[in-house]
């Protein structure tokens, strides 16, 4: 059985009217809503195809039907199309992204919030992967006798700044030559080519500059180790609470919450995400079972054309997907202007990202 013009605009009535009101919805207020011109006869004939397609799911004897897993995923796949913003939502964006920002950890906060508040769901937002950032610049300065703040600048911008031991009686002119020595190794290279570089082939060095690297490359690894606890910053985590699927069910508000208590979670699907430009994964195609109730939505950002990061929202599979999308796609696009223009300045805007005018 195939799904005709009169079942795809059945069912996309349905899925509407569903996202908008959490109600079964019934045949009566199909034929009321729509301007199918059929009788509500008609529209149960049509709505008892649909369902032993797989497309609606009657949770109630006396209800009307709801749409399937397999009507948004279809829905997502076929039938979406880009949704109109207001005035005041393309306002907000775009003074968000005109703002001054001048670090990546501030960017994430102040954005994560701006989606929440936008899309009313929860937002994560992963700052750039350590794992793919590439080394600009290690700078060396001296803090006390035998303690220097070793800083470690890249293309997503200050990523380390840890304290590192220096031999006592470097002063700040060695410390400079040991900063020039450190950055000739390691330019250009991701961090963890990086860590190896400062580890590997000191054989004919000095003691103090083996000493020196390998402090550093100890500094950096250990930030790479804890890079999934702290590269997602989220923002309106109560919102699943507006939703009627979890103030309704606190069992499953609490499954979502403890999910989102758990970032390295978050970090591995935001990680994986960034190999495509956007991803909708609806309910059960979630690997965590905690969010096989849930929608995960999410959309890639670049620093100078190479993907580092995604931002993305949880909400409930009764979701607006057009309009996240929307949203996700402005903002994605926007975060690759802003990031690239803070931490790329011969970047000229010219790779087509340009943010919302």
């Amino acid at each position: 059985m195939k799904l005709d013009e009169r079942k795809l605009r059945i069912l996309r009535t349905i899925i509407d009217d569903y996202v908008l009101t959490a109600t079964p919805v019934g045949s009566r207020t199909i034929s009321k809503r729509s301007e199918l011109g059929l009788s509500s006869a008609t529209i149960r004939n049509e709505m008892s195809d649909l369902e032993e397609m797989g497309f609606l799911e009657q949770p109630h004897t006396s209800a009307g039907r709801i749409p399937s897993e397999k009507a948004y995923r279809f829905y997502v796949d076929t039938m979406l199309h880009s949704a109109n913003l207001t005035a005041e939502e393309l306002s907000a964006i775009k003074n968000h992204f005109a703002r001054r920002m001048d670090e990546a950890e501030e960017v994430a906060a102040t954005t994560a919030r701006l989606l929440s508040d936008i899309t009313e769901y929860t937002a994560m937002f992963m700052t750039p992967e350590l794992q793919k950032v590439i080394v600009r610049h290690i700078q060396l300065v001296p803090v006390v006798p035998g303690r220097a703040l070793a800083v470690v600048v890249t293309d997503a911008g200050l990523v380390r700044d840890a304290t590192v031991q220096v031999p006592k009686d470097c002063g700040a002119r060695e410390l400079e030559r040991l900063s020039n020595m450190l950055t000739e190794r390691v330019k250009d290279k991701s961090l963890p080519d990086a860590v190896e570089a400062l580890r590997g082939g000191l054989g004919d060095s000095l003691e103090v500059q083996r000493r020196v690297f390998s402090s550093v490359a100890d500094a950096v690894g250990r930030d790479l180790a804890r890079e999934e606890s702290r590269g997602v910053v989220l923002g309106g985590a109560t919102n699943i609470l507006r939703h009627p699927e979890y103030s309704d069910d606190l069992s499953k508000a609490k499954s979502m919450l403890s999910v989102l208590e758990t970032k390295e979670n978050l970090y591995r699907i935001l990680s994986k995400a960034t190999q495509m430009e956007f991803t909708v994964t609806i309910g059960s195609e979630n690997e965590l079972p905690e969010m096989q109730d849930s929608s995960v939505v999410t959309a890639t950002y670049k620093i100078g054309g190479r993907p580092v990061g995604s931002c993305g929202v949880i909400g409930s599979i009764r979701m607006v997907y057009a309009r996240v999308l929307t949203i996700l796609n402005l903002m994605g696009k926007s975060l690759s202007t802003v990031l690239t223009g803070i931490f790329d300045p011969g970047f000229d805007g010219k790779d087509g990202e340009n943010p919302p005018k």
